[in-house]
């Protein structure tokens, strides 16, 4: 089956060359270069990712993603200045998969895509990990607290999956973003920290103060064994 990319892209020179370069590595592409016609071409068809310039001229494409998240749960790649440290986080925060900071190399790009489908699609065998009220449920690719699905991307469930995984054992940043990535790519600094923060704002009770996914200080995460 050919993956199809939703690219929003109000460069039209870059537009039409990314076009060509992902139709040429064997995706389908869509192209918009609004944020409002993004948003109505994700509401007329389903796609396996998006690809979003946060510079857009008719809406912030932070907004883009925040409403997509709100709707949907398709990959979402940032495409970002770069040094805009703080758009990163926040589009991570509002739950893009990844970001690739401009100008990019077309061969990342597509790298990349292909890692947050793999993330998105992977399929496991059937089992439900049990932590107290936390349920983390491979097959459905979705973590449960009492029984309510908890809110993450597939990133960030493939993060709390590595953690769960390895109950007690610290974790250092590098090592997680190779077991959840399977790709080496420069990376920001801080991002492992934000999907964190998203992952604590889900499953814990009180994220300020948290019991399932500690951090332990220039060392990295660990999962809790003992839970409610």
């Amino acid at each position: 089956m050919v993956e199809r990319i939703l690219l929003v892209e109000d460069d039209p020179r870059l537009a039409d060359m990314l076009v060509e370069y992902l139709g040429q590595a064997g995706f389908s592409v869509m192209h918009a270069s609004l944020g409002t016609a993004a948003l109505e071409k994700l509401d007329a068809a389903a796609y396996d990712a998006v690809v979003l310039d946060l510079m857009l001229p008719d809406m912030d494409g932070l907004d883009v993603c925040r409403q997509l998240r709100a709707r949907y749960e398709t990959p979402v790649l940032m495409l970002t200045a770069r040094g805009d440290a703080v758009d990163r986080i926040v589009g991570l925060e509002l739950g893009a998969d990844d970001y690739l900071p401009k100008p990019f190399e077309p061969r990342e790009l597509v790298a990349r895509l292909r890692a947050i489908m793999r993330r998105s699609a992977r399929g496991t065998a059937d089992e439900i990990s049990r932590f107290g009220r936390l349920e983390v449920d491979t097959a459905a690719r979705e973590a449960r607290l009492d029984g309510k699905r908890c809110d993450l991307t597939g990133y960030q469930f493939d993060l709390l999956v590595a953690l769960a995984k390895s109950p007690g054992r610290v974790l250092s940043r590098e090592v997680l973003m190779d077991l959840v990535k399977g790709e080496e790519f420069d990376s920001f600094d801080r991002s492992i920290d934000v999907h964190i923060s998203r992952i604590r704002a889900a499953i814990e009770d009180n994220p300020k103060k948290p019991r399932r996914v500690i951090t332990v200080r220039a060392a990295g995460y660990v999962f809790a064994k003992a839970q409610d």
